[in-house]
Formats: structure tokens, sequence, C-alpha cells
């Protein structure tokens, strides 16, 4: 196994904090030989996998490697006691590694940075990609709450009371005067239940989202919503 085939980005790797990569690395560390389970042996296959961004990796598998020997999950092997750089896992890293990595490792497949509106970009795609997917949705709903705001200039308005009075058909700052009324309304009811379903829940409980591919549509659908706020031009003429 290389470390490549668990996390095979970049961008993810360095995302990560040193615990949640630590964690990460255990299958791979455990598939090492023995001999090789050694950071020096270790970094050298980043620069096959990663190329161009294998210094990048190499920096955050090396704090990710401080803190598993800091946890005591990577212990002095006693197989090679003159080689002192030789690591074995300890007794609970063994069983870490082999629990399911299911929960832990996400796969660039699931949420692209680049598409990603550049106001929730750097966090939403972190966050995705510690696996904190209700906290990810969250901050990217609240982004298009943000925007609608700034844009709308409404500063008083919060959650679906904004949307509705932001995209009014009549007198809303951000309606499309240009467009049918029923279109108009249509759009105001479209911000207005995105928000609903799905950043007020999270304001107010716990609400559990664990698949990946859920989370990343609706961050996909906040992606959406703030793409069409970026092409509006306000009407003031009638706005209150």
């Amino acid at each position: 196994m290389h470390i490549a085939d668990i996390l095979p980005d970049a961008d993810v790797i360095q995302a990560l904090e040193p615990d949640e990569l630590g964690l990460r690395m255990l299958p791979w560390l455990a598939s090492l030989p023995a001999a090789e389970c050694e950071l020096g042996a270790a970094l050298r296959q980043m620069d096959s996998a990663y190329g161009p961004r294998a210094d990048d990796v190499k920096w955050a598998v090396r704090e990710a490697w401080a803190w598993l020997e800091g946890a005591a999950l990577l212990i002095t092997s006693p197989q090679f006691v003159g080689h002192h750089d030789v690591r074995r896992l300890s007794r609970k890293a063994q069983r870490l590694a082999k629990e399911d990595q299911s929960g832990r490792v996400t796969v660039p497949r699931h949420l692209p940075k680049g598409p990603l509106h550049p106001s929730i970009r750097e966090e939403v795609w972190a966050l995705f990609h510690r696996a904190q997917f209700d906290t990810a949705v969250f901050v990217a709903m609240k982004g298009v709450e943000i925007a609608v705001r700034e844009a709308s200039g409404l500063k008083a308005e919060l959650g679906i009371a904004l949307m509705r009075r932001a995209f009014d058909k009549n007198a809303g700052p951000l309606r499309d005067v240009n467009a049918p009324e029923g279109e108009r309304e249509a759009r105001a009811h479209f911000f207005a239940g995105a928000i609903g379903s799905y950043k007020n829940p999270h304001s107010h409980r716990n609400v559990a989202l664990d698949d990946p591919d859920e989370a990343a549509e609706i961050i996909m659908l906040a992606n959406h919503l703030l793409r069409i706020v970026d092409g509006i031009t306000p009407y003031r003429g009638d706005a209150g």
C-alpha cells in the first residue's frame, strides 16, 4: 500500500490537521515492512506520488508523524534497537488501523475545490474533507445568506424572511424586473426553501449528516445560489 492509495490529493492532505492526517495514515503505516516504518523512507514515497506537490505533502506528513509519536501511536521498534528512527505501531494504533476508514477518508471526487465560489471555497472545502459535513453545509448556506444580505442592502433581515423580501416579486431589490411574475415568485421560493431546508435547521439543532455525496450536493446548491447573486444587479427603485 502507498499513502497515495488512501489520500491521492495533495490539497486534501494539506487541509487536514496533524491528528486527522495521522489517523488516516495508520492503514498505510501498518502495511509497510517492519524495517521501512521510518520517517525518511516514508517521505521518499512522496516524490513519485505527488510530483511538484511532494514538498508540501512531506511537511504535512512530518507534522502528522510527530503527532502520532506524541500520542504514543508510533513507538520505537524493539526489532531495530540500533536504528532509532525505525518505528512500529502501538497496540492501540494497530487496532485503529484495522477500523473502517470510510468515515475518515474522503476522496476528492465528492467535492472538487476549483468550482466552489471564492467566498466559501477554502473553509467549506477544508471542513468537507475533514468529514465535518454538517458544518460544511451550514457554512455554505450561511455564505448565501451573507451574499444576499449584502447585495440587497437589507441589513436587518435574516434567513427565510431575508430571502422572501430580497426576491419579492413586486418590490424585492434582487428581483429580475424583466422576468415574468411566475419566475420572480419561483426564485423567491427557491432561495427561501434552500435556506429554510439546509441553513436554518443547522442553526437551531444538531442535524446528523454523514453522507459525503448528500453534503456535496447541498454545498453545490449553495454554490449555484451564490453564482445567481453574483449575476444580479440590485434594483433599488422601489425597495424600502
